[in-house]
């Protein structure tokens, strides 16, 4: 759907884009329930913080992707830093860049101020979108209208992103090589059921505002005066909005407190009804208003009421018609709902405008109508976003493929639907149409450098992977086998180690992995693509083996490491030639204690044998003597 700016939006060059003050330059940090008062406010292009005239503190520029900073032609015409200032997104940046803001609430309030000012001297203003969450909100087409580029304007709207998100996302989308400007965001939690969002979807639908008016005032809030918004909404006056067929008005004004003020969800602020205009002519007077919008969009109107005439004291002194296109909603008498000074609301959504005009028209029943402020909000419907595992697997990826920014891998992969998905990946609708998955991604011949991250396990729905001709490094991830998958080409790199047996798993019917260092058995799984009618491609990979037309495996050796079987045999033989050295060691112990327990040297038991001969011949002699000595004398004898 494309938005175009209202120009109720256009801001005079000499006011400021601010909001409620903050006390610091640093964020503040969150609180544990709905942080009321959490704001921050970004001066893009500025490196660093400033305060102006309302002691709002501007951050430097932070949370983008990319791009480069710029000031404005004419920088004199401006009277606050954050107007002068701006960052661009040349080309070489992408074709999407994104803000990614921090916030502890889910539910927020952003205004930007966009402005042109022939900051590149080329007077040719850019055209571009912006989204948030995914979902475009504002479309800026070149011609600008003259004040808007040499002036500036703002937009805002109310929106919510996903509980599992931290951030708001806020993203620029350039058209041919036109490069997006930024001059500043304002960010501020708002409280998660604000404009009746349980009734109008909450985070299905972001409320884009076209037109805030206050009645019988001129304008006033924040970045325009010291009056306070909690939600940072500035209100405008609404002299420009009201048609020649309002009778002649009358402006009401009160410095009486209005009850009802500035309390939970909506915390509209109590200057809003403390002024008011109303038909001069009593019965059957007339207040008309048109508002700018865009056809085919729903609606959302919120008039403001308070009865600030002490006259009326009594049900039934002031009753008129509400009518809006022509149709009469509602007849009220603000008396008879809440009484005297006392703030009171009405809201109703009109579906499917078919103009581009939006006509509220008050008509007196009993005495003149009154009104204090008119808010309208067109209900864009979100885009579906991506899944957020294939994000996860996605960003993985982003940083270890090394994408160049020049890519423009920021934001969501796939959504906005209108626009390109990111540069070399497919996207389609989840079966449940909840969601955006990814279908296709590549990247051959994109210079990339890194590796193939595990976490692409997580894109459950890819049916093509392209990587080839790069310089990847690393393994095949083990996670790469989804049932989806039917094309694979990671040809011409570095990829080391050897095929997983995962990929066998999926419904291959292209793979080519030449030109590699992959080694190992080829799962036959695998090869056999080839031979059902698919196509596979693994030559220039010396470490192959194990398939028709590759060397054949060596024995116990298996996708480039030893087998199980391999391993047992290796290890039953250590255990062997273990058993085997402890057993001789064993022996060589038993034998080297027994010699030195029993035996004695050769020399030393030789010399003992020849004693012991000897010692027994002396002994036998010896006997022998002593034996003829006891027969008789010797022959020698003397008689």
């Amino acid at each position: 759907m494309l938005l175009t700016l209202p120009y109720f939006l256009l801001l005079p060059f000499s006011i400021s884009i601010t909001t409620a003050a903050t006390s610091s330059a640093t964020i503040p940090p969150p609180s544990p329930s709905y942080p009321l008062g959490f704001s921050y406010h970004i001066d893009c292009g500025s490196s660093t913080n400033t305060t102006d005239i309302f002691n709002t503190t501007w951050l430097s520029d932070r949370f983008f992707t990319g791009g480069a900073t710029s000031i404005v032609s004419e920088p004199l015409r401006f009277n606050h830093p954050h107007e002068k200032n701006l960052r661009f997104f040349p080309i070489s940046s992408g074709k999407k860049n994104c803000y990614s803001l921090p916030s502890p609430s889910h539910r927020f309030f952003l205004r930007t101020f966009v402005v042109y000012d022939n900051y590149d001297g080329k007077s040719h203003p850019p055209s571009f979108d912006v989204s948030v969450h995914g979902t475009v909100v504002f479309s800026w087409r070149s011609p600008w209208p003259n004040s808007v580029a040499r002036d500036g304007a703002y937009s805002d709207l109310i929106a919510s992103f996903p509980s599992s998100d931290t951030a708001a996302l806020v993203c620029f989308y350039s058209f041919a090589t036109d490069p997006p400007v930024i001059s500043s965001i304002e960010f501020f939690a708002v409280d998660p059921n604000s404009y009746d969002a349980s009734s109008t979807g909450n985070s299905n639908v972001i409320l884009v505002n076209y037109g805030r008016i206050s009645c019988g005032s001129s304008q006033w809030g924040p970045g325009f005066t010291n009056d306070v918004d909690r939600f940072g909404r500035s209100w405008q006056s609404d002299l420009d909005f009201r048609t020649r067929k309002s009778n002649k008005i009358s402006k009401l004004t009160t410095r009486s407190d209005v009850s009802g003020t500035d309390q939970k969800p909506n915390y509209f602020p109590t200057k809003l009804y403390q002024t008011a205009v109303t038909a001069e002519e009593e019965n059957g007077g007339v207040l008309e208003y048109e508002l700018s919008v865009d056809a085919k969009l729903d609606y959302l109107i919120w008039l403001h009421f308070a009865e600030i005439v002490k006259r009326v004291r009594k049900v039934g002194e002031r009753v008129f018609d509400v009518f809006i296109n022509g149709e009469n909603l509602t007849r009220i008498d603000i008396y008879k709902q809440v009484g005297g000074f006392t703030a009171f609301t009405w809201h109703h959504t009109v579906k499917n405008l078919s103009s581009s005009v939006l006509k509220v028209k008050l008509v007196g029943v009993v005495g003149a109508p009154l009104i204090c402020g008119i808010e309208n909000y067109a209900l864009v419907p979100t885009d579906p976003s991506t899944d957020p595992q294939q994000v996860i697997a996605m960003k993985a990826l982003k940083d270890s493929l090394r994408i160049p920014e020049r890519m423009g891998w920021n934001g969501d992969p796939c959504a906005p639907t209108n626009w390109d998905a990111w540069e070399g990946v497919t996207c389609r609708m989840s079966k449940d149409k909840t969601a955006l998955v990814i279908s296709q991604i590549d990247l051959g011949s994109q210079g990339l450098k890194g590796f193939i991250s595990d976490q692409i396990s997580l894109l459950s729905d890819l049916v093509s992977l392209n990587l080839s001709s790069n310089s990847l490094v690393g393994e095949i991830p083990s996670g790469l086998g989804q049932r989806s998958l039917t094309q694979l080409d990671l040809s011409n790199n570095q990829l080391t180690s050897s095929i997983p047996d995962s990929i066998a798993s999926s419904s291959l019917q292209l793979v080519l992995l030449n030109g590699n260092l992959l080694e190992g058995r080829v799962p036959e799984e695998l090869y056999s693509i080839g031979v059902h009618g698919g196509a596979i491609d693994l030559s220039g990979n010396k470490g192959l083996c194990g398939v028709p037309s590759l060397p054949e495996c060596p024995m116990f050796w298996e996708n480039g490491r030893l087998s199980i079987p391999g391993k047992i045999a290796i290890g039953l033989s250590s255990l062997f030639v273990f058993c085997v050295v402890v057993l001789l060691v064993f022996i060589y112990i038993r034998r080297r204690r027994n010699d030195y327990d029993f035996a004695l040297p050769h020399e030393l038991t030789a010399l003992a044998a020849k004693r012991n001969r000897y010692q027994r011949q002396k002994s036998l002699m010896v006997l022998e003597m002593e034996s003829q000595h006891a027969k008789g004398p010797s022959p020698f004898s003397t008689q």
